[in-house]
């Protein structure tokens, strides 16, 4: 077996001078510097605070720049529930188990792949039952017409194709490129699931904020039609006023089944979150009063930010892959070298087997270059530079995106408090109004139709201002979810990945059709 340890040696010795000193052609992925710029919006345009509202939820929230984001962000709201509803989430949600088995299997493939490194070994025995005929030595006088014979052999094969160019390292690099592609698809996955929560909690307490809003006016509206069927019987008021109060009170009524069928529709929504069936969903109920608006928000900066984003990690890991892809595309125009090495024995009979004379073997060079292809790898190389340049506007267009999404996020936010302080003195407007229309139509002083128009005035200002309040909640959870959800700072994360997220870079590459067409040695 001396001999077999000889190939052995001999190819594990080829094998790390190949690691360590062929050449990797192909273009090398690059980690691009941040887009140069100092903010998300023109300086001045938005005010380091808010506007303050004096009723819950209208603090005044402030713009922290270069604030971290905790990998928990949700639990800023103060709703136990909410914590506890993610947490089930994170559990149970199918679309979360789905990424999260894409990236065992993008991970298990890029270590398939790195067993290209080292020689194939393999292992074989046989045995033959074979029938010569005589005819093959010529009818020699006195052979026999035919014979059989037995072959027993045993053997063990070694193969390695000598990574000259660096093809075999540049598919592993494309693989592992994949790899940390699904490791942000988790993460996105991850920030949509718990941003997705959080706004249908948002949405759920603003409807039941709503339906209560709607049932209160309601309310008034009977007492309204109460008080003029009184005044119909003592000659104060027309049977005309009566209809009037009773169809705008059933106006009122009419908006309720819509209200309660969005509610239903937001319960399972969430349930489809928490991977329940409708009918199975026991989460408990939001409403606006139980959840507190963060005062201080994070703004990353700009630098910064396009490490956290994770749809822009995912395009950048699909740009450096489409980058690895080149030089396999390269590496297949360039000579294939390849060494093998068998050894065995080979005998009639199996106690034979492992005597001296039946020792085999044999050693193997070759290099194949090829020639012609009718234009095949070269298309094949323009295809994967054209996929490297498809890869590069993409990634570019997600950092716009993403800058945009975190621009009109704040926009929003500063809008969202001047239209609550806006919406809030509305609704008390319309309330003190109403009260005293509703008291001098009582002494005959205001018409009917002016008590009318009071409660209508009402109902919008008093509706318009829980859709304003929630807003405000809803904005704060987008702008945690643009900024990319503080995946870095959660505790279920393991320091591993962690680190590779953070060896693995991002950013913009400038592929260039010069760059992409030069090979690096």
């Amino acid at each position: 077996m001396n001999l077999i340890r000889t190939c052995v040696g001999v190819t594990t010795a080829i094998t790390t001078a190949g690691l360590l000193a062929a050449c990797a052609v192909g273009p090398n992925f690059k980690a691009p510097e941040a887009p140069h710029t100092t903010g998300f919006a023109p300086a001045g345009q938005i005010a380091p605070e808010t506007a303050a509202v004096p009723m819950s939820g209208g603090q005044a929230q402030r713009f922290v720049d270069g604030m971290d984001i905790p990998g928990q962000w949700w639990t800023l709201f103060q709703s136990a529930e909410l914590n506890a509803l993610i947490e089930r989430a994170l559990k149970n949600n199918p679309t979360l188990q789905a990424a999260q088995a894409a990236l065992r299997q993008a991970n298990e493939t890029a270590a398939a792949q790195r067993g290209s490194y080292y020689p194939s070994v393999s292992g074989k025995v046989e045995s033959q039952r074979n029938k010569a005929s005589g005819a093959s030595f010529g009818n020699i006088p006195g052979f026999p017409s035919s014979y059989f014979y037995n072959l027993q052999s045993a053997s063990v094969d070694v193969s390695y194709t000598l990574d000259a160019f660096g093809g075999t390292r540049r598919q592993v690099e494309a693989l592992q490129a994949q790899a940390e592609y699904q490791q942000f698809a988790l993460e996105a996955s991850y920030l949509a699931l718990t941003a997705n929560i959080v706004t249908a909690a948002i949405n759920e307490a603003s409807l039941r904020a709503q339906i209560a809003a709607t049932q209160d006016i309601a309310g008034s509206q009977q007492q309204q039609l109460d008080i003029t069927q009184r005044r119909v019987s003592v000659g104060g008021a027309s049977r005309a006023d009566v209809l009037q109060q009773q169809a705008t009170l059933q106006a009122t009524l009419a908006t309720l089944p819509a209200l309660r069928t969005l509610l239903a529709q937001q319960r399972n929504q969430l349930a489809t979150y928490l991977g329940d069936l409708p009918a199975d969903y026991t989460g408990a109920e939001f409403h606006l009063d139980s959840l507190s608006i963060p005062q201080d928000l994070p703004v990353s900066l700009p630098s910064k930010f396009v490490e956290q984003r994770p749809d822009v990690r995912q395009y950048s890991a699909q740009l450096h892959q489409a980058t690895a892809q080149i030089g396999v595309a390269t590496a297949n125009m360039l000579p294939q070298i390849t060494l093998t090495a068998s050894y065995g024995q080979q005998a009639a009979t199996w106690g034979d087997l492992f005597s001296p004379s039946s020792n085999v073997w044999s050693l193997l060079g070759s290099l194949t270059q090829p020639i012609f292809k009718g234009g095949q790898l070269l298309h094949q190389r323009r295809a994967a530079v054209a996929a490297a340049q498809v890869a590069a506007a993409n990634y570019q267009a997600t950092v716009i995106t993403a800058f945009e999404n975190v621009s009109n996020t704040l926009y929003a936010l500063q809008a969202d408090a001047e239209a609550l302080a806006a919406q809030s003195t509305a609704e008390r407007t319309a309330a003190d109004s109403l009260a005293m229309v509703q008291a001098q139509f009582k002494s005959g002083a205001a018409s009917y139709v002016q008590v009318l128009s009071a409660q209508q005035s009402y109902q919008s200002a008093a509706v318009a201002l829980v859709k304003a309040r929630a807003l405000r909640y809803a904005d704060t959870a987008a702008l945690f979810q643009a900024l990319g959800g503080g995946w870095w700072n959660r505790t279920d994360v393991t320091a591993a990945a962690h680190a590779r997220a953070a060896a693995a870079g991002t950013a913009h590459v400038a592929v260039q059709n010069h760059d992409l067409s030069k090979g690096q040695m």
